[in-house]
């Protein structure tokens, strides 16, 4: 007997010890906090190899049995393909380990976190309460809305500049006012407004060219309210003003355009004269290139067209039948050959200055048509 008893012993002591398994249960819910149906979860250990997938019920629910006890990662992919991934979850044998994994609150956490506002993350971070929820909606929902006026507003201002390009002013105002309505606080909308107009009012007559004018002066003024250190919108201002015949306020606007930039301070009262000129306002136009020169002793064209501008001033003695020059005139033609001796303008200005040396038969005219420079 105590040999059998002996024997019994020895093979129930080789018996092999029985593999000990964890079970893990959960819930998955989906962006908009419903339950995630037919969701794959992939569980997958941290300090091992070792993967196991489920899929959780029309609840979303899941449960896995037979799982070795370790740490595990839960991880579910969502409708957009991105994974969300949490660790740090142990099988024990006492009991089914718990996951929850809303992807809600995540969501949630990534646009709190776009938007600037402080929330707790992480795994054992606790829910979001339905005033935090509420809080990054509204948010999210002004970011959205943010984001569409911006797109509205490059649409159209767009569509405008093309418009522009191609002379198209027609398109160019309908264009630049809905931008405008999109977002009236974006100045280079409003001053491409007003050039739009500007552009449209070069080529009427009338009343029409007037009321043409008055929108891009009110254009204008608007660009000049938000951004009043803007050397080319009171230039631009200038021209339409004087293009109105309101020339002192064009010309208060040339001298602030100076005094903003003054390196361009010769172009902007040079434009100034050339509108003047086209407007059949000699003297005034002489009193603007003379301010040109004043303004850049180097500006070559301001002194050619001051040179014609006083040309067409001269007068003509009657007792010798000589021309008598404006004061300023052979200066002004004199400085431009030593310039610009090359220049586009240089034989004009030597056949000038031969015509107002001699006798005159025929009557001395001036130049017109001078081209309005705009700057952007």
């Amino acid at each position: 007997m105590w040999a059998l008893g002996f024997g019994l012993w020895l093979v129930m002591g080789v018996l092999p010890a029985r593999a000990q398994f964890g079970q893990m249960q959960g819930l998955v819910k989906d962006e908009d906090g419903k339950p995630f149906a037919n969701a794959v979860v992939s569980i997958d250990r941290e300090d091992i190899r070792g993967h196991y997938e489920v899929k959780t019920d029309r609840n979303g629910k899941f449960f896995h049995a037979g799982l070795p006890l370790g740490r595990f990662s839960v991880s579910v992919k969502r409708k957009n393909g991105q994974e969300f991934k949490i660790g740090g979850i142990q099988t024990r044998m006492s009991e089914p380990a718990s996951v929850e994994i809303d992807l809600q609150q995540e969501v949630m956490r990534a646009q709190a976190a776009a938007e600037g506002i402080q929330v707790q993350g992480g795994a054992n971070a606790p829910k979001l309460s339905e005033e935090q929820m509420a809080q990054i909606q509204a948010a999210a929902k002004e970011r959205d809305e943010q984001i569409k006026k911006r797109q509205a507003l490059t649409g159209k201002f767009e569509s405008g500049m093309e418009a522009m390009k191609a002379k198209n002013y027609d398109q160019a105002i309908t264009d630049l006012t809905a931008a405008a309505e999109v977002d009236p606080t974006q100045h280079v909308v409003f001053a491409q407004l007003g050039e739009a107009y500007g552009g449209k009012a070069a080529a009427a007559r009338g009343d029409e060219k007037k009321q043409l004018y008055e929108k891009s002066m009110e254009a204008y003024q608007k660009a000049l309210t938000m951004k009043a250190d803007d050397a080319s919108y009171h230039n631009n201002f200038a021209l339409a003003l004087a293009n109105s015949g309101k020339l002192q306020e064009a010309q208060a606007e040339l001298v602030k355009a100076a005094e903003l930039d003054p390196p361009n301070g010769g172009r902007y009262f040079f434009n100034l004269g050339a509108v003047l000129i086209n407007t059949n306002h000699i003297k005034e136009a002489t009193e603007a290139f003379k301010k040109a020169t004043e303004a850049d002793p180097n500006f070559a064209d301001a002194y050619f067209q001051l040179g014609v501008t006083l040309t067409g001033m001269a007068s003509v003695d009657p007792s010798t039948g000589a021309i008598v020059p404006a004061p300023g005139t052979k200066e002004a033609l004199e400085k431009y050959i030593q310039l610009a001796p090359t220049g586009p303008n240089a034989a004009a200005a030597k056949s000038l200055l031969e015509t107002i040396s001699g006798s005159v038969t025929t009557q001395v005219g001036g130049s017109s048509g001078q081209q309005q420079q705009r700057r952007r």
